[in-house]
């Protein structure tokens, strides 16, 4: 089946249209945009150019896709910004291209939820599953877990990393990194626990929430350095991936300032 276009869209010549694609009333596609089968624009939304949707996304009115990225690097590359599918986008988010200088390319991934008036920077990547709240912002080349939670009005600093399942509560202000499953809160933010809320909804048993528990107290007690605390968690979880994957991900960029419980 064809694609449903409103006969006052403005759609450049160059679009790609899936089966079962509506382009609501007031919709501007500009060039090289590919839409995935059902994907829906439901009014007034602008796609600038160099983006692709993929199928059973919802985009509602006024939102703002592959616009030039706000970075002064820009010099009107060819840059892209990549979303998969069954996403929704609600009324006037902002999602921006990526720069030469980053990844090329902004991403999101599948089954996420962006709220009204959130941005998405340039160069970020947004993995499965997350959800954005009112308002929540990420600067350039941040990188979002899947099944992370940004709270309303929350902001996170350009080139910050926020790890899968983790939480960060409502206006607080992420300058530092979150680990995995970690649970922000405050502006500037300090780590307040684990997300445990989070971890039941999502699914995780006793057991697992219990032996997370236990490392983030070793990690984070006042005994030795935080170095030893982590080679410590290394040694006795090392068959645990759920605090593996926090360790790893305080390895893999060790250089990068950590959110910390508040002293």
């Amino acid at each position: 089946m064809s694609a449903k276009i409103h006969p006052t869209a403005v759609v450049d010549q160059s679009a790609e249209f899936g089966d079962e694609v509506e382009v609501g009333p007031g919709c501007v596609i500009g060039p090289n945009v590919k839409l995935g089968d059902r994907t829906r624009l439901v009014a007034h939304v602008f796609i600038e150019s160099h983006t692709s949707l993929g199928k059973d996304n919802v985009v509602f009115p006024f939102a703002a896709l592959g616009g030039a990225p706000q970075d002064l690097s820009y010099r009107g590359e060819a840059t892209r910004l990549e979303i998969g599918d069954n996403n929704v986008i609600r009324e006037h988010a902002t999602l921006s291209r990526g720069t030469a200088r980053g990844r090329s390319v902004t991403s999101i991934g599948d089954n996420c939820l962006i709220m009204g008036n959130c941005h998405v920077a340039h160069d970020c990547d947004v993995g499965n599953n997350v959800i954005m709240a009112q308002t929540a912002t990420i600067g350039g080349h941040v990188k979002v877990g899947d099944f992370a939670f940004l709270g309303g009005l929350s902001g996170v600093h350009q080139h910050g990393r926020i790890g899968r399942y983790a939480f960060v509560g409502a206006s607080a202000l992420m300058t530092t990194d979150l680990i995995p499953f970690g649970s922000a809160i405050g502006n500037h933010a300090h780590l307040g626990g684990l997300n445990v809320v989070g971890l039941k909804r999502r699914g995780f048993s006793r057991d697992q929430i219990h032996d997370l528990r236990a490392a983030y107290r070793l990690l984070f007690a006042e005994e030795g350095t935080f170095q030893e605390r982590l080679e410590d968690c290394a040694e006795l979880y090392a068959n645990n991936p759920h605090v593996m994957e926090i360790v790893d991900f305080i390895r893999v960029d060790a250089a990068r300032p950590l959110c910390m419980p508040r002293d």
